[in-house]
């Protein structure tokens, strides 16, 4: 069973399953980031500004370019595994992607569009959209973005799983029902779109529902609970696996 790391990358869709280097899953991953994107969408590697490659963040060098410290600053240290540094290339890349400061949900969409283009990502994006805004005011604001990112990319495991939970619990009242599931699944093959490999069954995404409340629905009540999702992903290997695969990627 596929987790929601697995689905962040999509590694599938498009051309046939081979194993991606470190280099492709840091290039894939940052390309979906609001901050992250190229002004170009021609261009292969993603630019954080006119001089810093997401490719080379983590470069000494690059990094002690950065001057600007944003309002804050040490209280994101200490609320994210992200150095002072680090933190101040992501929001100097924000800032220059959203002057504003926040990314509504139509960037955010948008920027996804640009990188699904064979599919619909638009209903998978608002499920994302509404985990970053855990404010719930319709903004994702810099810190709001730091904060979570910290949370897929250095979290614990169970930070990563409760994260990943609240992205399936759409209405956010400790559970996940078959419906929300459903939507889900739905928003992952639209967004995947006709050209997959391998080609993908009509089925499919009901199928996936099923396999996910057989496996995660321990007292068959209907429902799925934050005690039997982590129960469950914590004896799958799988899982345990795609849970380190954003691993220094930052």
């Amino acid at each position: 069973m596929e987790s929601f790391f697995d689905y962040f990358t999509l590694f599938k869709h498009r051309n046939p399953p081979s194993k991606p280097n470190k280099k492709t899953i840091k290039q894939r991953f940052l390309k979906l980031l609001p901050c992250c994107r190229s002004g170009s969408r021609s261009n292969h590697f993603v630019s954080l500004s006119p001089s810093l490659h997401a490719g080379s963040i983590a470069d000494e060098g690059e990094l002690s370019t950065v001057c600007y410290r944003p309002e804050g600053l040490d209280r994101l240290v200490q609320q994210t595994k992200f150095s002072k540094k680090e933190l101040q290339v992501l929001y100097r890349g924000f800032k220059n992607e959203c002057p504003s400061g926040v990314v509504n949900e139509e960037t955010f969409k948008n920027i996804y569009s640009q990188f699904f283009p064979q599919g619909d990502s638009s209903m998978y994006a608002h499920f994302l959209f509404e985990a970053f805004d855990t404010h719930n005011n319709g903004s994702v604001s810099f810190e709001d973005f730091v904060i979570s990112l910290s949370i897929i990319l250095r979290g614990s495991i169970t930070d990563k799983l409760n994260w990943a939970f609240n992205l399936y619990d759409l209405n956010k009242d400790g559970c996940i029902t078959r419906e929300e599931m459903t939507d889900i699944m739905h928003s992952i093959y639209d967004m995947m779109g006709k050209y997959t490999y391998p080609s993908m069954k009509d089925s499919a995404p009901m199928d996936h529902v099923d396999s996910f409340f057989q496996k995660m629905d321990k007292n068959n009540d209907g429902v799925v609970t934050i005690e039997e999702f982590l129960e469950t992903c914590q004896k799958d290997e799988n899982i345990m696996q795609s849970m380190h695969m954003f691993d220094n990627v930052i």
